[in-house]
């Protein structure tokens, strides 16, 4: 079975599009989605419409969707302090956003575990420790070593530092960061998701780069109202840092 597994959407419609349009090609029979669906990006409501309307997705709930659907002061407290543009987007989608959408974000588990193939697949954010741990390449083996400790999964995927790379630990396990959909940190700033086929117990990994319309893309994030807007589109543009 090949099987999509996609993350850090952040509103980006139209780089959404053009990835369902190459899954398609691929051949995948399923969607995994690591969360991540809304904040600071073109159109947010756009996409979390079209996910909850997948009943054949499975979903999990990334750092900012826990943001917005859980949202309390000390959150935003929290991003102020590191990332003001960012606080300003969540903000926004705070003040603005409809119940309903909040609702559906609070709603996704944290985490998701899968038999797919006899293969065990654990989907999670960040990683199987927290939803905004960074798992980035060059890491020291030891480290994703005890990041992984206690987990039982032949196939952990994650996204969160929108960067893709991936690991195997000495206890045969796999961790693969699929990169982002919506705002990748690659070269080109290529949309990137990963198509994994997975038969009879094993599996082959391959991540896929895709140019889409990054300039229509940056041009509806810039009809959004929320101070540094500018900056967020230009990230979509030319990528040098994941949070401003």
């Amino acid at each position: 079975m090949k099987i999509a597994v996609i993350s850090d959407i952040h509103g980006n419609m139209q780089a959404l599009e053009k990835v369902l349009e190459d899954i398609k090609t691929q051949g995948c029979e399923k969607v995994l989605c690591l969360g991540d669906l809304a904040m600071a990006g073109p159109q947010p409501r756009a996409v979390i419409d079209f996910v909850q309307q997948q009943k054949d997705w499975e979903v999990i709930q990334g750092n900012t969707d826990q943001l917005i659907g859980d949202f309390c002061p000390e959150y935003m407290e929290n991003v102020k302090s590191k990332f003001p543009v960012m606080a300003n987007a969540l903000a926004e989608e705070i003040l603005f956003m409809e119940d309903e959408r909040k609702e559906y974000l609070h709603s996704l588990p944290p985490q998701k575990m899968l038999s797919i193939e006899g293969v065990k697949i654990l989907m999670v954010h960040g990683s199987p420790r927290r939803n905004n741990e960074d798992i980035l390449p060059n890491r020291p083996i030891s480290e994703i070593e005890e990041i992984c400790k206690g987990v039982d999964a032949d196939l952990i995927f994650c996204g969160h530092t929108h960067v893709p790379c991936g690991y195997q630990t000495e206890k045969k396990q796999t961790v693969v960061n699929v990169g982002s959909v919506g705002r990748p940190m690659t070269e080109g700033a290529k949309a990137c998701y990963v198509v994994a086929n997975i038969e009879d117990g094993g599996f082959s990994i391959e991540h896929r780069f895709l140019d889409y319309d990054r300039e229509l893309a940056a041009e509806i994030l810039m009809k959004r109202t929320f101070e540094g807007r500018e900056q967020v589109a230009q990230m979509l543009l030319n990528p040098t840092q994941r949070h401003v």
